[in-house]
């Protein structure tokens, strides 16, 4: 195994195992830690823009829906390289990618149901499917316009080479 996809398949297994971690906390921990986010958000909002008024409640659901977006989208992002890193290209490695995601999203949301004061939720499973959704898209779009600058290189240099 190439130490680029050793490296690919620890960074992608790595950021499963914190959301892993994340959501195998009881109710009380994870609204305890999102709490703690908000309350720095809306300081920082505050100092920024202090005439500003939030409904701290929906945006407390705002951030915590965002954060499942979020890790979705860094998930993505990190399986579809460690996809790429085992010789998978185009469109099955983007099928494998989002894939996974997926599935560890319905996965995760079940694991919650056995967690005191957590739930599976559906909505969760659609966010994150969201996120790995996007993360696939940019994903192709970089590897897309990385491919076209690569080309773009080779043929300036064969037209300086001439």
């Amino acid at each position: 195994m190439t130490p680029y996809k050793c490296t690919s398949w620890i960074a992608a297994i790595s950021w499963m195992a914190v959301i892993f971690y994340l959501s195998h906390q009881p109710g009380s921990a994870s609204s305890d830690l999102s709490s703690g986010v908000v309350a720095a958000l809306l300081s920082f909002i505050d100092q920024m823009a202090p005439n500003l008024e939030f409904d701290s409640e929906n945006f407390h659901t705002f951030v915590r829906k965002n954060a499942h977006f979020i890790a979705y989208f860094l998930l993505s992002l990190l399986s579809l390289n460690a996809w790429r890193s085992s010789g998978f290209y185009g469109m099955k490695q983007l099928v494998l990618g989002f894939g996974m995601c997926v599935l560890f999203a319905v996965t995760d949301e079940i694991h919650q149901l056995f967690i005191e004061g957590r739930s599976g939720e559906v909505r969760d499973v659609l966010i994150d499917s969201a996120g790995a959704g996007l993360g696939a898209v940019f994903y192709a779009l970089g590897d897309k316009l990385w491919r076209l600058q690569k080309k773009k290189s080779k043929n300036e240099q064969i037209k300086t080479e001439t």
